[in-house]
């Protein structure tokens, strides 16, 4: 027996009440909520300003009744404080949340094999739609490479020759860009402060560095490996400015180019006019900096989107060979005031 509503209680909105609203029929609506893209623009405009005016809230069970689907996607990703995997999570979680998605996040210590595959179960328990991997070291690669493919898996920022979609960022063609722009500026030669050898992205920006130098015909000085904190920037760079050759310095990231500027100015160094720096990612602090950095923006936003499409893809398509396996992110060289002509 239904319980009676209480005097004034409002009775909640259904599908069909915003069907009502927006002179359509329920089916369309549910069309709309979980297949946008198959809408008209203006039909799906009315049906989405029905659903922001009503406040309609779609049940979840019904949802997956109607769609077999749960409306939750998982992440794996790793503990983390980093700018830039910390970032392309918000950017995964925004694209959901756009998209009427709710997000599961597995964090992890470490990536590996055991522990990937023990995230991916612990999702797949959750009866996710599909997940997300975020894995940027290259000891995740074997353990992405044991999940069985047909699973609806996307990965993040790992290395391309994985058996599943991937999002990421172009950071080779960053890298090069980097390189290219101070060595416009009239430097002899880049050196390079690099990111930890286990991370995808310092292996990549390695080795656009070394390609660019090479094209230039250019000498390849010794990179030097940092662990993408300003407090590593800072001890390397007090080592690297002792050499007067050193002119252009392109850091793996901002936070080690934050720590490089120090080490320069405490030397008498000065920046632009006797080394230029370069860093990588555009945190917003970068035009906050002394002087404000030239650095390669990363989009992770755009990571986010381009990843969640994937996996909307992966869900609707049974035949993942059909499939784009790759999206790429274009980076972008944002110069300002910490890089500027040889005098």
């Amino acid at each position: 027996m239904e319980e009676p509503k209480r005097p004034g209680e409002r009775r909640p909105v259904v599908m069909e009440d915003v069907a009502e609203r927006a002179g359509v029929s329920a089916m369309t609506v549910s069309r709309v909520l979980n297949s946008p893209e198959k809408v008209r623009p203006a039909t799906r405009a009315r049906v989405l300003a029905a659903v922001k005016e009503l406040d309609y809230r779609p049940n979840a069970a019904a949802r997956v009744l109607a769609t077999g689907r749960s409306g939750v996607l998982g992440v794996v990703s790793f503990d983390t404080t980093l700018y830039g995997p910390a970032s392309t999570l918000y950017g995964i979680e925004r694209a959901a949340r756009e998209h009427d998605y709710m997000i599961s996040i597995v964090s992890l210590g470490v990536l590996n094999r055991k522990t990937i595959g023990e995230g991916v179960d612990r999702l797949r328990s959750q009866n996710v739609d599909g997940i997300i991997i975020v894995a940027p070291h290259e000891s995740a690669a074997e353990g992405l490479r044991d999940l069985p493919p047909d699973l609806a898996i996307v990965v993040v920022g790992a290395a391309d020759d994985l058996p599943f979609p991937l999002a990421s960022v172009d950071q080779y063609g960053g890298a090069v860009r980097a390189t290219r722009h101070l060595l416009s500026l009239g430097h002899g030669t880049v050196w390079h402060l690099s990111g930890p050898a286990d991370w995808v992205d310092a292996h990549a920006r390695v080795e656009g560095w070394r390609a660019a130098l090479l094209a230039e015909e250019r000498e390849v000085p010794e990179m030097i490996m940092g662990d993408w904190s300003a407090q590593s920037g800072y001890q390397l760079g007090r080592q690297i400015i002792r050499d007067p050759e050193v002119t252009a310095i392109f850091a793996a990231n901002d936070a080690m180019a934050l720590g490089l500027l120090r080490a320069l100015r405490e030397a008498g160094r000065r920046v632009p006019e006797e080394v230029s720096v370069v860093g990588f990612d555009d945190v917003p602090e970068a035009p906050y900096f002394s002087p404000p950095l030239t650095t390669v923006r990363q989009n992770f936003g755009e990571v986010g989107f381009r990843a969640f499409r994937l996996m909307l893809d992966r869900i609707d398509a049974p035949d993942a060979e059909a499939m784009p396996h790759r999206r790429v992110v274009e980076p972008e060289l944002v110069v300002r005031e910490s890089t500027g002509v040889l005098r």
